[in-house]
């Protein structure tokens, strides 16, 4: 690229008045029209700009954490392209510029980095809305899926097309596809199967300079990094071809909700969940009632890929202190369990996985751990204690591992938390009330129960998940960070695979155009 990394930095650094803005805004659309050939109208159609009035509408409509509505960080030009050309075009017409690119699938991004960035400076957002189809091919048991398509669309595309087969990812159907592979993506069926970034077998990439890649063109190398080692460090994703894998006709959920003797059973939990048959997988959610009452609930929620007559067999064999009995339990097929998972009822009807705005929208933060050795049952009652320091409501989420996840390489995609793992655990509180004060306690709150865990939790490095980013760990403020210093939560997220994802960056990126405050950086400022 003519223009040089230095250069395009020298530029987001200066400040952009109204008038520069505007100016800026008619250089990028007319530079689409001259890239596309268009019409000016067709560009119209697809470019928001701040003074648009259907502006604040299509941020919003896939910006799930509120913390971010009032921000001043966002994009000033939202893309909502309608074929992958005009993906091609942005990127071209923003390395032009001197612009920085952000991509949105469903903006589920913990940080919100899809859509905002840390620095004032003018970007781009590309929003995959338009971009989601998803074609089903029962003969090899494949489906191309679209990024911009949610989980819900995915799994309901499926369960249309077959009663045997389903797709190993997460519970919230409006996750986008896009970048929920992108960091892994785990589920319920993590344990039989893997993540959701262990079966993509192929997949569509726009690089830097606007070229589409599939796996062949792309390389093994890339092909690597982008299954589970942030994508969109790498290019902006197209498409995934991913494997479908084979469910029973009938699976069995159950649901026990406890407040009494909770502690002792996520105590036994602890040393056997992570030991069960592959087919079982049983998940903790440890939760305050978000009042004033202040109680404690543990609700161990399982599904088992097969009949209640089998779960109760190895229930009683392996967890019969949990005394599950069929009163517990409920036969259903694979999409009513998606639909259970998601918060539904078995009953509703599967339509109601492709609404991509049914879900709750809050200010929330999310924080994330490894457990390697069994927590005693004073470390879990001063985390039980923790949860109920205020009237808000907030979860401990523990999601053993195990099985299928124990016989994957550490190295075998970016994702490297695999056998040693006992579960991990995700920390979410969530709020309603929108002010500066109120979401300083509840982010302070967030703080001090990590702090609080570190005795108990993975160490050198204390791990965490890349699909539950956490500016926390560290941030990369002017996207220039040094490798050395991107290690601090580079390590965290990818382990031993950081170094290597840092490496394909830097031969594949070497200017390092797709950036966001914890992107890949280069292994060093100037490749050769």
């Amino acid at each position: 690229m003519e223009f040089g990394y230095c250069a395009v930095f020298l530029i987001l650094l200066l400040p952009i008045s109204c008038g520069a803005s505007t100016s800026l805004e008619k250089k990028f659309k007319k530079c689409l029209l001259t890239q596309l050939n268009g019409n000016s109208e067709s560009i119209e159609n697809i470019t928001f700009t701040s003074s648009s009035s259907l502006y604040p509408q299509v941020w919003d409509s896939s910006a799930q954490n509120l913390r971010f509505v009032n921000s001043s960080r966002k994009p000033f030009i939202i893309l909502t392209p309608l074929h992958e050309s005009e993906i091609q075009a942005a990127i071209l017409c923003s390395k032009q510029l001197g612009l920085q690119i952000r991509v949105r699938s469903g903006g589920h991004d913990c940080e919100g980095l899809s859509y905002l960035s840390l620095r004032k400076a003018p970007f781009v957002m590309v929003d995959l809305i338009n971009i989601r189809s998803i074609e089903i091919n029962l003969d090899d048991e494949t489906a191309w899926v679209q990024a911009g398509a949610t989980l819900g669309e995915l799994y309901y595309k499926i369960s249309n097309a077959s009663e045997v087969h389903g797709f190993p990812a997460g519970p919230v159907p409006g996750i986008g596809i896009g970048g929920h592979i992108s960091g892994g993506g785990q589920g319920m069926m993590m344990r039989k199967h893997g993540l959701a970034a262990d079966h993509v077998v192929d997949a569509y990439l726009i690089d830097v300079n606007g070229t589409v890649h599939d796996r062949k063109s792309m390389g093994e190398d890339v092909f690597w990094a982008i299954r589970g080692g942030s994508a969109t460090s790498f290019g902006v994703i197209l498409a995934w071809k991913i494997r479908l894998v084979r469910v029973p006709a009938i699976v069995t959920v159950s649901e026990r909700p406890l407040e009494e003797g909770a502690t002792n059973l996520i105590h036994r939990w602890q040393y056997i969940a992570h030991e069960l048959h592959e087919d079982l997988f049983i998940r903790v959610i440890a939760q305050n009632s978000g009042d004033k009452s202040k109680t404690f609930k543990a609700t161990f929620g399982s599904i088992f890929l097969g009949e209640t007559d089998r779960f109760i067999t190895l229930m009683n064999e392996s967890f019969p202190e949990l005394e599950l009995n069929v009163n517990y339990c409920t036969e259903i097929s694979w999409i009513q369990s998606v639909l259970v998972d998601a918060g539904y009822d078995r009953d509703d009807p599967p339509e109601v996985l492709l609404d991509r705005t049914n879900e709750f929208k809050s200010y929330f933060k999310v924080k994330s751990d490894f457990v390697k050795k069994p927590i005693p049952k004073s470390g879990l009652e001063g985390a039980w204690k923790m949860l109920l320091e205020e009237e808000m409501f907030a979860w401990l989420i523990m999601e053993p591992y195990g099985g299928r996840m124990n016989e994957i390489s550490e190295s075998e995609i970016p994702f490297p938390h695999r056998k040693g793992n006992l579960y991990s655990i995700e920390y979410v509180v969530k709020w309603e009330q929108n002010s500066k004060e109120t979401s300083k306690k509840y982010l302070q709150w967030a703080k001090r129960v990590y702090r609080y865990m570190t005795p108990y939790v993975s160490k050198s490095p204390r791990a965490a998940f890349f699909n539950f980013k956490d500016l926390d760990l560290g941030k990369n403020k002017h996207h220039n960070t040094s490798y050395s210093k991107a290690s601090v939560w580079g390590n965290k997220y990818f382990k031993g695979n950081f170094r290597r994802l840092a490496q394909i960056k830097t031969k594949f990126d070497p200017q390092n155009f797709f950036r966001n405050e914890q992107s890949i950086p280069l292994l060093h400022t100037h490749p050769s």
